[in-house]
């Protein structure tokens, strides 16, 4: 019997609300891997749930800012180095420097997992000065890992075209359950769910339930928490806008099964929105729930084949209360997407995406041998 492959996956969360890693850990794991998860221990992180892998949180002073990334990368690289493993897989640049150095020491496999277009993101192109450091992490760091893999097509073809490194897709969806009960009564309120982040059309969104009569419900947390809060005070939303805060994956799922309508917005203005494939299409997909997303590349091309979504062209507040009302008020036009959904999730699942993993871990592994 052959000794396990180790394999190490870094990320800058504290696992227990990260449903992809999961995923990407359990499917290895259950086939014969040694799978190690490390990331941060926070003031407010919770107990770990148990898991078929192992998890290791590095506790930090700083909760955020340049000095996180300083002191979380610092103790990275030194875990790293006392952490037995062959493969070694940075999740987006953020944890890549360690991962790099770390494995130059230790002569090991690297590869990377572009979740995004990390240097194209809302928030990284917002900052010139900050754009400009982690595109040099970038520059330094992806010539050496020619393995990876990301969730979309199109964020593959970018490295590729940049780097020379021919990337994997593996998409960021749910596991298909055909036990899973997908045709509970529908509740009457609209379903926001994951990071509350800067160009995710929140503003445009509050401005237009202003004229909807459906509640809004909030799941997650993120960089424009404080401001999204503000903005329902000052509209005097609170009775319409509900924020939930971060949600467990199986409590998150109740309010996807049970909601009318799923909201997907994303604001035109960096490359990472505009080609993301995001986990929430495809979970509001699996619970055969209708949306309203953008008109961007990869829902397009999924929509063009299923139809599971009304793809809006823009953000005007009156295009997004536009598409709600006609979701509500089409019944017709409504439960054909609704269908269309179920259909859909037969093809987009984890189920399919695993064998692209475990093909691509598996020609990994041929090289230890």
């Amino acid at each position: 019997m052959r000794t396990p492959v180790r394999i190490v996956f870094t990320v800058t969360n504290d696992l227990i609300y990260d449903q992809r890693m999961g995923r990407i850990c359990t499917s290895l794991a259950e086939n014969g891997y040694d799978v190690t998860l490390v990331g941060v221990k926070r003031r407010a992180s919770t107990k770990l749930l148990k898991h078929k892998y192992d998890q290791k949180r590095i506790p930090c002073y700083f909760q955020k800012g340049k000095l996180f990334y300083v002191e979380y990368n610092i103790k990275l690289f030194f875990r790293l180095l006392f952490i037995r493993h062959d493969v070694i897989c940075a999740i987006d640049l953020d944890t890549i420097l360690p991962c790099l150095f770390s494995s130059f020491i230790g002569k090991k496999i690297r590869i990377y997992d572009a979740h995004e277009l990390f240097c194209e993101m809302q928030e990284i192109v917002s900052r010139p000065a900050i754009r400009t450091i982690w595109k040099g992490v970038e520059k330094l760091c992806l010539p050496f890992f020619k393995n990876g893999y990301s969730v979309s097509e199109n964020i593959s073809r970018i490295y590729g075209e940049n780097y020379g490194h021919r990337y994997e897709t593996i998409r960021n969806v749910p596991i298909l359950e055909l036990t899973k009960q997908t045709e509970n009564p529908r509740e009457n309120f609209l379903l926001y769910q994951g990071a509350l982040n800067f160009g995710r059309g929140i503003p445009n969104l509050l401005e237009a339930m202003r004229d909807l009569e459906i509640p809004l419900v909030i799941c997650g947390e993120g960089n424009f928490s404080k401001q999204a809060r503000d903005l329902v005070s000052q509209k005097r939303l609170s009775q319409k806008v509900l924020f939930k805060g971060m949600v467990l994956p199986d409590q998150l799922g109740e309010y996807t099964n049970k909601a009318l309508i799923g909201i997907n917005l994303g604001e035109n203005t960096c490359l990472s929105i505009y080609y993301s494939l995001n986990n929430k299409f495809f979970d509001y997909m699996h619970a055969g729930l209708p949306q309203v997303a953008m008109n961007y590349p990869e829902f397009r091309k999924i929509n063009e084949e299923y139809e599971i979504a009304y793809l809006i062209d823009d953000l005007d507040p009156k295009t997004i209360g536009s598409a709600i009302s006609k979701l509500i008020e089409d019944k017709e036009y409504y439960l054909r997407l609704a269908a269309n959904c179920l259909r859909g999730r037969f093809v987009f699942n984890w189920q399919t995406e695993e064998k692209k993993l475990l093909e691509f871990y598996e020609k990994l592994s041929h090289t230890l041998k």
